[in-house]
């Protein structure tokens, strides 16, 4: 009995139905494009690791030369800045609204530093990266005035008190309320020195992050009084320090800028420096210092980066000499099967093949 194929038969053409799935045949599709697998013989191994140590050791000597050209002035003074009566007892001063928080402190710059010299405050022992403290903030609400009310991951700094009209805050969340406030006054032999504190925040963030439409309502109003207060006036993209502020650190020791003096100091000039020592870092054990610093083409002082330049290209020419003098008192044909296993021990082999059988 013969099967006559019918009408709606699949028309076969180039070799392949016209149905299939099949893609059509090509170089690519079958993988037979040109290909180049590199071999990593001797020579190329140690020119490689030599490559890699006189790249990396210059730059790493380079890089270690302009950290060291970084001129730092830092100052701890939330010890220096308590009143003999408050020695044993620095919470109760720092919560004692009554008692003056006016610090005047001194010292000598010993080395020139070049405009702009940049001003930080360091905190010690403040854990910006805590799990909860990170998500206490409303990052809609920051950027857009129509967020107002998105203050639900903002606990428990999104309302005021009842007594306040249970009224949402802006910006919420602990990571604002927060806000670092001590301030500073500097002045160099009697000179006040100004501290521009405009373009101390990233451009991305201020764009994008902070609504220019957006203003500080309700903060700091409850019963419940952090950190430093805001201008309702301004919007929080001009809110510098606020937008400093919000970029949580990952360590529990950092940094963040205050503002610039665009005036050098020179060597042997005397700086004073009026400090607001507001901040409640005693309640938990940390501490606040003043940094002067200067920059170079590489930032601020930072001996890591150099360090490890010059470390990884030590350690490639070490490799290199390594294997150079392998090469030559032990050389050895590339692809030698005398070097196998089964070459170097075929007694072994061939008694695992007549147990097998």
């Amino acid at each position: 009995m013969s099967i006559q194929p019918s009408s709606t038969s699949t028309v076969e053409r180039d070799g392949q139905s016209k149905n299939s799935r099949k893609p059509k045949y090509s170089r690519f599709t079958q993988q037979e494009l040109p290909a180049w697998q590199p071999i990593l013989t001797p020579g190329w191994v140690i020119l490689i690791f030599t490559v890699i140590g006189v790249i990396f050791i210059p730059i790493g000597l380079a890089s270690l030369f302009a950290s060291e050209r970084v001129v730092e002035v830092p100052f701890r003074y939330d010890d220096q800045c308590l009143p003999p009566a408050y020695r044993d007892d620095a919470v109760a001063y720092i919560k004692d609204d009554s008692s003056s928080k006016t610090c005047i402190k001194k010292l000598t710059v010993k080395n020139k530093m070049k405009a702009p010299v940049y001003v930080y405050y360091q905190l010690d022992n403040f854990y910006q990266n805590h799990r909860r403290y990170v998500k206490s903030r409303s990052d809609t609400q920051l950027r857009s005035k129509a967020a107002e009310y998105d203050v639900s991951s903002c606990s428990p700094e999104d309302y005021t008190p009842s007594n306040l009209g249970h009224q949402p805050i802006v910006p919420c969340g602990l990571i604002a309320w927060s806000l670092f406030n001590d301030t500073y006054r500097i002045s160099n032999n009697n000179k006040d020195l100004v501290i521009n504190k405009k373009n101390i925040a990233w451009k991305s963030d201020q764009k994008a992050k902070f609504g220019s439409d957006v203003y500080p309502k309700n903060f700091q109003a409850g019963g419940l009084i952090g950190g430093a207060k805001l201008n309702q006036s301004i919007p929080l993209s001009e809110q510098e320090d606020l937008i400093v502020w919000m970029r949580t650190a990952a360590l529990p020791t950092f940094r963040k800028l205050y503002g610039k003096i665009e005036n050098d100091l020179e060597v042997n000039d005397e700086i004073t420096m009026v400090i607001e020592n507001n901040y409640n870092t005693y309640e938990f054990g940390g501490k606040k210092s003043l940094v002067l610093s200067t920059t170079t083409w590489i930032g601020g002082r930072n001996h890591f980066l150099g360090i490890a330049y010059i470390f990884i290209g030590g350690m490639s020419l070490l490799f290199a000499i390594a294997f150079l003098l392998m090469y030559v008192m032990k050389p050895r044909p590339l692809g030698d099967p005398t070097y196998l296993s089964w070459n170097r021990n075929p007694g072994s082999w061939t008694r695992i093949f007549h147990l097998m059988n």
